[in-house]
């Protein structure tokens, strides 16, 4: 087996021009109230790349206010034909199409990915504005046929003032997760980027301006979840919180919230489980699909598929497969063309996760790849493959949130669908098999939002996604969408005769 590939971390393009660093309130660029800022780090190299200004309560009590106006039934976006908003999603999306090239180098710096992953990021990001706004005019209400002399009909209305915070493993797709429907459905955006990530974030602002969005629409407030992000899940005249990001925080983001009785939709966390089953056609082909369900973005996706069970009959020639594609996985410079794997966000993730993968070892699971701090700098960390592990040991039950896989073995197919469901999470699952019988059986079983068969993490922006349990509070993407982002008014009139 050979040892992970590592490329020497010597950035092969020049320094980006970082152009926009300060907060975007009112389509106007300000410097904090506190005169604060903080550092953003570029991960493959620990440098860093720009001082961001540091959005705290009062900044963030403007960017409210401002989008407050901006929602007033007499502003120019409210008045505005539900059509021109579907133009101005669309001109946005060009605009990212433009400059697709920056953007994604940009995202490179601040997050860590490959730069073939940020290109596919912003794929997705402009195909979900163009999606969304092709709903703009078509979301609206029903002529109900009501019992008595009644004449009844729905209207369908945004909710208002939306208080976004997004996180930091894909910034511009989740801008665009949170962006379009929002502003299909006619809301007003305050939006927290991570302030890992906040540079691309702040980009985009700039082109809300030059699409022709008018002031108070869109809002972005860089800052910390403590500062920034809980003054706006506590502010009086936000109607409405989308979060995505840990479980613990989506926790703490509810209590916040019932203060003022918000909207909230969560996106959280996932420890989802992949079944092989002895009846897979191709095991190569399975090994290699497991190995993408669990290391794709660094394993820094909520939905990665880290619980990989095999049928005991499979096991052992299953786990050397899964070693050696780990063990050939290339990591190093982003920029690099060769590149697979990048380095985690930050010393803070890096570190929890080389104390997960300790604690595995220590609890009797066998390392067969990996294990370690790669020796270079920047926040990177060994592919790593788990055989024998069980379920009650803390690498199969918290969520890792790196490149980090666990190999558990199975006998029946009712054994593997508890083992599955034995967890707080349901945000994805995934099967592998050739039989029909296994296949309705486990998706019918299985308490998660997504569940893959004979593949993982395939998706388009039609496909509604969200979670189960601790996973989760209503779904993103597709017509599904949208339904966080309004409200349902009845209208009910008394007819004479």
């Amino acid at each position: 087996m050979k040892d992970p590939i590592i490329c020497e971390i010597i950035m092969t393009t020049p320094s980006i021009d970082v152009k926009f660093t300060k907060i975007f309130i009112n389509n106007e660029w300000h410097n904090s109230l506190s005169g604060k800022t903080f550092a953003t780090i570029n991960p493959a190299t620990e440098e860093i790349i720009a001082y961001v200004q540091e959005a705290d309560e009062g900044d963030v009590d403007l960017a409210v206010k401002a989008a407050a106006v901006a929602f007033q039934p007499s502003s120019k976006w409210r008045q505005m034909n539900a059509s021109e908003r579907g133009q101005l999603i669309q001109k946005l999306a060009d605009l990212i199409e433009r400059d697709k090239d920056y953007l994604a180098r940009l995202e490179v710096y601040d997050n860590g990915k490959p730069l073939t992953d940020a290109f596919g990021d912003i794929d997705a990001c402009i195909g979900t504005l163009r999606y969304y706004a092709g709903w703009a005019d078509k979301i609206h209400g029903k002529v109900i046929p009501a019992d008595g002399k009644i004449f009844s009909y729905t209207k369908i209305e945004p909710v208002g003032v939306c208080g976004q915070i997004i996180p930091w493993n894909y910034p511009m797709l989740m801008i665009s997760w949170k962006f379009a429907p929002a502003l299909a459905s006619g809301c007003t955006i305050v939006l927290k980027p991570s302030e890992f990530t906040p540079l691309t974030a702040l980009y985009v602002g700039s082109l809300i301006v030059e699409a022709g969005f008018p002031p108070g629409v869109v809002n972005i407030v860089p800052g910390y979840g403590p500062t920034a992000g809980h003054a706006l899940v506590r502010h009086s005249k936000v109607d409405k919180i989308a979060f995505t990001g840990s479980t613990q925080t989506g926790q703490s983001i509810m209590k916040t919230a019932a203060e003022t009785c918000k909207r909230v939709s969560l996106e959280l966390g996932g420890k989802s489980p992949l079944v092989v089953t002895k009846n897979c056609k191709d095991l190569k082909k399975a090994a290699e699909i497991a190995h993408q369900a669990c290391f794709a973005n660094m394993g820094q996706c909520c939905c990665a598929g880290t619980r990989t069970f095999v049928h005991e009959s499979i096991y052992d020639e299953f786990v050397k497969m899964a070693a050696e594609i780990a063990g050939n996985r290339i990591a190093g410079d982003p920029f690099d063309s060769k590149t697979i794997q990048g380095p985690q966000i930050n010393t803070k993730q890096m570190e929890k996760i080389l104390e997960l993968i300790e604690s595995g070892k220590k609890e009797g699971a066998r390392c067969v790849t990996g294990g370690q701090r790669m020796s270079c700098k920047g926040y990177f960390i060994e592919p790593t493959v788990f055989a024998d592990v069980t379920d009650q040991m803390r690498i199969a039950r918290e969520e890792i949130f790196g490149p980090v896989q666990q190999i558990l073995r199975y006998s029946s197919m009712d054994e593997v669908i508890e083992r599955c469901n034995d967890t707080r999470y349901g945000l994805a699952a995934g099967i592998i098999t050739e039989d029909m019988n296994e296949m309705i059986r486990f998706t019918e079983n299985i308490r998660a939002g997504t569940i893959w068969v004979n593949c993982y993490e395939e998706g388009a922006t039609q496909i509604p996604f969200g979670g189960f349990k601790q996973s989760g509070i209503g779904r993103e993407l597709g017509e599904d969408g949208l339904h966080s982002y309004c409200e349902i008014k009845s209208i009910i009139i008394r007819k004479e005769n």
